[in-house]
């Protein structure tokens, strides 16, 4: 854990010092909730930030934070449109990104992932969007990641894909088993990029207050903290994070997450 934080000091240094200045994060699902706090965060930081969202023209708040920061660009992407994927990272050819954020992500329709009313198109929706969309982007950008100078590619997991906590049934079968997946989806593309130089972590927000979590829950629920606070968090551990100790998920607060 020391070395974990020395980590994280040394590149925030350098990003007060100017140093880092001109650093790219690239964040998918910038409209809303957890992508929105990271792309202003990053923001207030100096860095340059490229947002996305499914329906740029929708996303009012996103479109406001922008007015107010120049180093914000809006671009649009769907995870799950591989042609917008492929025309985006050519936009993007040259430019290197020292950390792509994937945190576009689903629940899903809970009443089609409860034992007895499993819905498969339900099930390729959740799984598309939280796995497949995160290694498609991955896969598009790994040279604009391999030649920044951080080189951080990050996938956003959750406590409800650790099986070792066992798991449970309900109504989220289907987002379980899609946390998981990318868990072990992200762990190979660790392996194909480790030659390159490029750091693949693993990070979970705790229970953040965002719109996903209230379809869950409905109303707050009181350990849940603002989604300013799990993406303060989980910046740091990104701050941190280099191959030598990204071969396990970090919840936000920096303690090592089980499988």
């Amino acid at each position: 854990m020391r070395d974990l934080i020395v980590a994280a000091i040394c590149v925030m240094g350098l990003v007060a010092s100017g140093a880092a200045q001109a650093a790219t994060v690239l964040v998918t699902g910038s409209n809303r909730g957890l992508g929105y706090e990271f792309a202003r965060q990053y923001a207030e930081q100096g860095w340059s930030v490229i947002a996305t969202a499914r329906n740029p023209e929708r996303a009012v708040a996103l479109n406001e934070l922008a007015a107010r920061h120049s180093n914000i660009t809006i671009e649009k992407l769907d995870v799950l449109d591989f042609e917008e994927i492929a025309t985006l990272a050519r936009k993007y050819t040259g430019t290197p990104i020292d950390v792509l954020i994937n945190n576009a992500g689903v629940l899903g329709d809970l009443d089609g992932q409860t034992l007895g009313t499993f819905d498969y198109e339900n099930f390729q929706q959740v799984m598309g969007v939280n796995v497949f969309g995160v290694l498609a982007v991955s896969e598009a950008f790994r040279e604009h990641v391999a030649t920044s100078q951080q080189k951080k590619i990050i996938g956003i997991t959750s406590g409800a894909g650790v099986i070792s906590r066992g798991g449970g049934g309900g109504n989220l079968h289907f987002y379980r088993t899609s946390k998981v997946a990318l868990n072990m989806g992200l762990k190979g593309l660790a392996s194909d990029l480790k030659d390159r130089g490029v750091v693949v972590g693993i990070v979970a927000p705790g229970t953040a207050d965002t719109g996903m979590r209230r379809e869950l829950v409905g109303e707050r629920a009181a350990q849940d903290q603002d989604p300013a606070d799990a993406v303060a968090g989980m910046m740091n551990v990104i701050a941190m994070l280099t191959q030598a100790n990204s071969n396990q998920p970090y919840n936000y607060d920096g303690k090592p997450m089980p499988w």
